[in-house]
């Protein structure tokens, strides 16, 4: 058997998410283990490092997995790319040793949350930006979002349905790039991210920026650690997975 390190590039829209589902709904993990199973001869599994929602999109997801097959690494990158549908991709692959797993090994994570604050509609935008058509207060959004960088406990932003224990991230980066009437992109860079943190964070800093929400409030939002006292979890089109870092 041999470990590879795949990097994956893909459009969320076709699925049901990273993880295989039960009721056979297409997902990402899903087509790359049909994929690889057919390269190789035998059912494999493979493990992401990020479990990406329905429809979140993904520059530079990594999976691992073993196989046992004579392929090095660049010819499974090329005979991958032979098999997989056009909205997935592995953009690199790399022998690794048997140790190395895809999420226990990530030291962090880098994502980016597209805007549109356009006063038109941009229809080749759609896809990939959540549209918010009041003006956004982009100095407002940074000085929330500055608030938000460090060791928290970030309960709040957690859906429900997330998994057990300590709710305790690092955020090393929460910024806010572009401009109003234009496109807005957040880039969020943790050590490791909630049931959809990402997401209500990019909609509790959209609050702030159409001013329903002080931006002052940050720390106190956090301190009452509740789901319900942040804003709204923005659409999963927005969101990407740009970067994991080991």
């Amino acid at each position: 058997m041999t470990k590879f390190r795949l990097t994956l590039e893909y459009d969320g829209a076709g699925f049901a998410g990273w993880q295989v589902q039960a009721g056979g709904q297409r997902t990402v993990q899903g087509v790359l283990e049909a994929a690889l199973a057919r390269i190789a001869g035998h059912a494999c599994r493979v493990a992401g490092a990020s479990r990406t929602d329905s429809g979140v999109h993904a520059e530079g997801q990594v999976a691992s997995v073993a196989l046992e097959t004579p392929l090095g690494a660049e010819a499974l990158r090329r005979a991958a790319n032979g098999v997989l549908p056009p909205d997935l991709a592995v953009t690199a692959a790399a022998e690794v040793p048997e140790a190395f797993h895809a999420r226990h090994a990530a030291r962090g994570k880098l994502y980016r949350y597209r805007i549109w604050n356009g006063a038109s509609p941009s229809p080749l935008r759609a896809a990939r930006t959540h549209r918010v058509f009041t003006p956004l207060d982009l100095a407002a959004m940074r000085a929330a979002a500055q608030a938000l960088e460090g060791p928290h406990d970030f309960r709040c932003f957690q859906a429900a349905g997330g998994a057990p224990g300590s709710t305790q991230r690092t955020l090393r980066r929460v910024a806010v790039e572009g401009e109003a009437r234009a496109e807005v992109r957040l880039l969020v860079e943790g050590d490791a991210f909630l049931r959809h943190m990402v997401r209500i964070l990019a909609g509790t800093l959209v609050e702030v920026g159409i001013g329903r929400r002080d931006p002052a409030g940050m720390p106190a939002l956090l301190a009452a650690g509740q789901r319900s006292r942040a804003g709204p979890t923005a659409p999963a089109r927005g969101l990407c997975l740009v970067r994991v870092d080991y």
